[in-house]
């Protein structure tokens, strides 16, 4: 033990080294059941707690109560540390309902400040404790004994105080800027579906429009160029598309039109997976593509973690990637969207993703790739018919996304103007990113201070630590005293221990 301290930092005047076990009530583990949505007894589990707090509303109850359920009760002032899922985060519980907490959680009594102990659990010392192999806790097997053994450093108990309140009154301030930096974040959200919007609606380019209303030939024939490119494409097989119904749809700019993706398009189909036809991945090959390698409007190459031999490449002949082909993922995240680039080929994608191929001389890639990135193509989903429980998007409903169309010269420009607008809110988001992580830093700094003891002065006049530390250690040994004779006939009405606060 005295190797131990030894080893750790020097602490100020007046302060300690402990364990968590020696401030605290033997730690325990919870009560394994299922969990049901409704009864009478709570059930806290780890994915309860990992949000930083509790919302006591949706946690489930118990399939199965303890056959003693006040050794399980959680009390007013409990601290519970996962185990495993999110392995080591904790949570002091507050005025809890009628609740146990489940086999992945170890519960500790604190028998100093519960506040203080459950700072110190969020605290860089903690964590590096947490993936400290000498020790022998390792993310994927903390336990309670090993918990127990994380050394903590104990200042008097009204320093405590004077820290826990030093550390509210600066979170306050972090808390309040960076919910600003999240409010702002989100108005950047909505400028850039604005910026579609009115885009969409001819808007952005009015000016430049009428500078060049006598160049610019009309959507209407555009469309026509598309339709015979389809005929061409079809060999014989292209079915004429009904009119679309424009009745509840807004008036557009002259030489604008409303159209379907169907129309504009030579192909609308989705992936396949190869192991549907028996053929397997391969360690290196051809990139095949999933929902997640679509980033920022891209295919993100580092994320690809499957791939396929050429022989297979040339057998999945639906699901080849050609460049300018608009990737919409159709399962799992709805709607996200990519362009294919010459450097992402050849590729292949799964059935979880639709591809868009059009005669790109007559539309802008780039600028259905926007539509298909808006609320436009998101509420023009949502007002198709759909059955119950249906979560994924079919072939049919990307095809009859309703979207405007502008002429050729407009649609280059418009993505000029978008993108000008968007570089510049990229901008102030990376900045916003970057405040945020330097708030983080400055939060997990001012833990640091504080369990260091340079965030708050001593008071020469405190008691120290150690005298504290002395009786917790008597208290712990008049209550082991005491249950020994009793063990048999010990009183289960109550597991809380006194804290010397």
């Amino acid at each position: 033990m005295r190797d131990e301290i030894d080893d750790l930092p020097k602490l100020p005047s007046g302060w300690i080294w402990t364990k968590l076990g020696e401030v605290a009530s033997d730690p325990q583990y919870g009560w394994t059941t299922s969990a049901v949505a409704d009864g009478e007894l709570h059930l806290l589990r780890t994915t309860d707690i990992t949000p930083g707090h509790v919302d006591w509303t949706s946690v489930p109850f118990c399939k199965d109560e303890p056959p003693d359920v006040a050794k399980y009760l959680l009390h007013d002032g409990d601290i519970v540390i996962s185990r495993a899922g999110s392995v080591g985060y904790s949570h002091l519980v507050k005025d809890p309902p009628k609740s146990v907490f489940a086999s992945y959680l170890i519960r500790f009594q604190p028998l100093i400040n519960n506040q203080y102990f459950a700072m110190f659990l969020t605290s860089p010392s903690y964590w590096g404790s947490i993936s400290d192999k000498s020790i022998g806790i390792a993310l994927a097997n903390v336990n309670a004994s090993k918990l127990k053994q994380i050394s903590m450093p104990l200042p008097p108990l009204p320093e405590q105080h004077r820290i826990l309140a030093k550390i509210e009154e600066l979170f306050t301030r972090l808390d309040t800027g960076v919910e600003t930096l999240k409010k702002i974040k989100a108005q950047l959200k909505r400028y850039r579906q604005a910026v579609l919007k009115h885009a969409f609606e001819g808007k952005l380019t009015a000016e430049w429009r009428q500078a060049h209303k006598h160049e610019l030939e009309f959507a209407s024939v555009l469309l026509d160029r598309i339709k015979q490119e389809r005929h061409k494409t079809a060999k014989g097989k292209y079915k004429e598309l009904p009119p679309l119904d424009t009745s509840d749809l807004s008036d557009l700019p002259d030489g604008w039109l409303w159209t379907l993706v169907e129309d504009v398009s030579i192909l609308v189909t989705k992936g396949s997976t190869p192991t549907s036809y028996n053929f397997d991945y391969v360690p290196d090959g051809i990139n095949f593509i999933k929902v997640e390698n679509l980033k920022n409007g891209r295919l993100d190459r580092a994320s690809i973690s499957e791939f396929i031999t050429k022989d297979t490449h040339d057998f999945l002949k639906r699901s080849q990637l050609m460049k300018d082909d608009i990737l919409f993922s159709i399962a799992g995240t709805i709607g996200k969207v990519a362009i294919v680039h010459s450097d992402d080929l050849p590729a292949n994608i799964n059935q979880a993703i639709a591809v868009i191929r059009c005669p790109w001389e007559f539309i802008n890639p780039c600028y259905l790739k926007l539509v298909l990135d808006s609320e436009t193509a998101r509420s023009s989903i949502e007002r198709r018919p759909r059955g119950v429980g249906m979560n994924n998007v079919s072939l049919g409903d990307v095809k009859n996304i309703v979207f405007s169309l502008p002429p050729l010269p407009e649609q280059h420009r418009i993505v000029e103007e978008i993108e000008r607008r968007f570089s510049v809110a990229d901008e102030i988001e990376k900045t916003l990113d970057h405040s945020l992580k330097q708030a983080e830093r400055l939060r997990q700094s001012i833990l640091k201070r504080a369990f260091e003891g340079k965030l708050v002065p001593q008071d020469s006049n405190d008691e120290p630590a150690e005298k504290l530390l002395e009786r917790i250690r008597q208290e712990r040994a008049r209550q082991q005293a005491e249950r020994k004779p009793a063990k048999s006939s010990r009183n289960k009405s109550n597991t809380k221990q006194m804290r010397l606060v």
